[in-house]
């Protein structure tokens, strides 16, 4: 039986964020979605299972979507990992993101059809006071899912 979830967005790691915004905003007509997102700190080492890491970035709304649409997550990383070679049939993506009603059931949910738990279930406090709970996972060929729920400010 399938858990409560719906379809949040889609991450792209970048090597210049705000550059590669600018892109989608201006050949694809996305519109930015505030706030920029900075993220650092112990819980968010946790929850990327990085040490030291460190992130910035914005989400996009993706055309054709109304004002609750999926968005188009693009960040950038500090430390910044290799990029792997890239091929119209090469298997991959930065992760898809659900939010869900209960994190840590849904994980158990991914976890019980063959997925692995990476990081940790966090709560980040965005900017403006909301919280998000958060916990990344893999579904059972290694691609990675973000299962999350937000609470206001």
């Amino acid at each position: 039986m399938p858990i409560p979830a719906k379809y949040v967005h889609t991450n792209l790691v970048a090597r210049d964020w705000r550059r590669l915004a600018r892109f989608y905003q201006e050949v694809f007509g996305c519109t930015g979605v505030p706030p920029e997102r900075h993220f650092s700190g112990i819980s968010f080492e946790q929850l990327t299972a990085l040490p030291g890491a460190k992130l910035q970035g914005a989400h996009l709304r993706l055309p054709g979507y109304g004002e609750g649409g999926p968005t188009l997550e693009i960040f950038q990383y500090q430390p910044e990992g290799q990029r792997l070679p890239t091929g119209v049939n090469h298997r991959g993506y930065g992760h898809l993101a659900f939010a869900v009603e209960d994190v840590p059931s849904a994980l158990e949910a991914v976890l019980a059809a063959g997925g692995k738990a990476l990081g940790e279930v966090v709560t980040l406090e965005v900017a403006g006071g909301a919280k998000v709970t958060v916990v990344y996972a893999t579904d059972p060929e290694g691609n990675i899912l973000e299962l999350q729920s937000w609470t206001k400010g």
